[in-house]
């Protein structure tokens, strides 16, 4: 693995910060992405843990038909980016 687990939750919290500031994107995806930016930057979780607990969150936002497509992209690419923490930390 090329990237600390560390670096890949900031670059993830950096794209959601990207989705909340969309004006463009329905307020309740936005709410959505930063209740799950709260729960990457909760370092008293493990990052694995975290990770999953977004992923979860981002399977049930990327199935929802009101969010822009250029959004439906960045979750599906968030999504990549977490599922590659590794669990064993």
């Amino acid at each position: 693995m090329s990237e600390k687990p560390t670096e890949i939750i900031k670059q993830c919290v950096n794209t959601l910060d990207r989705i909340i500031n969309d004006d463009s994107v329905p307020r309740n995806i936005r709410r959505n992405a930063d209740n799950m930016k709260n729960i990457l930057i909760n370092e008293k979780e493990l990052p694995s843990i975290r990770a999953a607990m977004v992923i979860s969150k981002l399977d049930e936002i990327g199935n929802d038909p009101n969010v822009p497509i250029h959004t439906r992209t960045l979750i599906w690419g968030l999504s990549s980016q977490l599922e590659t923490i590794p669990v064993d930390r």
